[in-house]
């Protein structure tokens, strides 16, 4: 009995991997981010906002078919709830185009267009999923070495920084001068408003989705550099050939929510405390 043939399986293999090296190591990732200096720059804290929405969506749409509202739930499966990005344009476009590749050596997976188009699409969703994990792990990084203190998200962070801020202008609005301000203010910390938190809040949260628009440019090699993206591109593959839609959230979506849900449980836990 002779082995399976395997040399399909190996040449496609070699083709994602020259196809992950050409877009997502250094020089790849920084032409793409090029497409990110324009709208995606506005377009980025909208779809920080819309995050929750696309979470309780793509809940909702198994739930929906399991108890019975197959065709509800698969009206909502396919909402666009992001606004499409500039970025996330260019990425669909190489990924079509390295399918339309892989069309003519043969290599292609069979589905159905609209399932090509739709794996397409939450690929590129994925990857900006990526993107948010690596701005909470430096958002994370920043609380540790400024206040000793977890911060996996702008909630928890924008106390320290808005008490910090408010402590310092304080010092020097001392009318007798900062020196004494210093001591003062060292004895008796300036209260800090709601209005002072809201207003670092909604500054971190602008800043943290520009950082997260070009968090790639980090992330993208890191991920090249260990496999994932190419095991990534694989695993949209298989699932092709097998003409199956992939699943309603990818383990990249959870973990991006997890460190938002964990920013806000941190920041209700502390606000107990006092």
């Amino acid at each position: 009995m002779q082995p399976a043939d395997t040399r399909p399986l190996t040449r496609r293999e070699t083709e994602v991997r020259r196809f992950v090296r050409a877009r997502y190591g250094l020089r790849g990732t920084l032409a793409l981010h090029r497409h990110a200096l324009g709208l995606d720059l506005l377009r980025a804290p909208v779809n920080v906002m819309l995050s929750p929405l696309f979470l309780l969506v793509r809940l909702a749409a198994p739930l929906l078919r399991r108890i019975g509202l197959v065709r509800a739930g698969d009206w909502l499966s396919r909402r666009q709830i992001f606004l499409k990005s500039d970025v996330a344009q260019r990425i669909e476009a190489d990924l079509t185009g390295f399918l339309d590749d892989l069309a003519a050596k043969g290599l292609a997976p069979r589905a159905p267009p609209e399932t090509v188009a739709r794996a397409v699409s939450d690929y590129a969703e994925t990857r900006n999923a990526v993107s948010e994990i690596a701005t909470s792990l430096l958002v994370l990084a920043a609380g540790l070495l400024l206040f000793h203190r977890a911060t996996p998200g702008v909630i928890s962070l924008a106390g320290p920084i808005a008490h910090l801020r408010a402590q310092a202008q304080a010092i020097e609005d001392f009318a007798l001068g900062s020196w004494a301000g210093r001591m003062w203010y060292g004895a008796f910390p300036r209260e800090l408003s709601t209005l002072d938190l809201v207003l670092t809040g909604v500054v971190l949260a602008m800043l943290a989705s520009v950082l997260t628009t070009f968090a790639g440019l980090v992330a993208d090699p890191v991920q090249l550099w260990t496999g994932i993206h190419k095991r990534r591109v694989l695993r949209l593959l298989r699932r092709l050939d097998r003409a199956e839609d992939g699943p309603a959230l990818e383990r990249e979506h959870v973990l991006a929510r997890l460190g938002d849900l964990s920013d806000a449980a941190l920041s209700l836990w502390r606000s107990f405390r006092g």
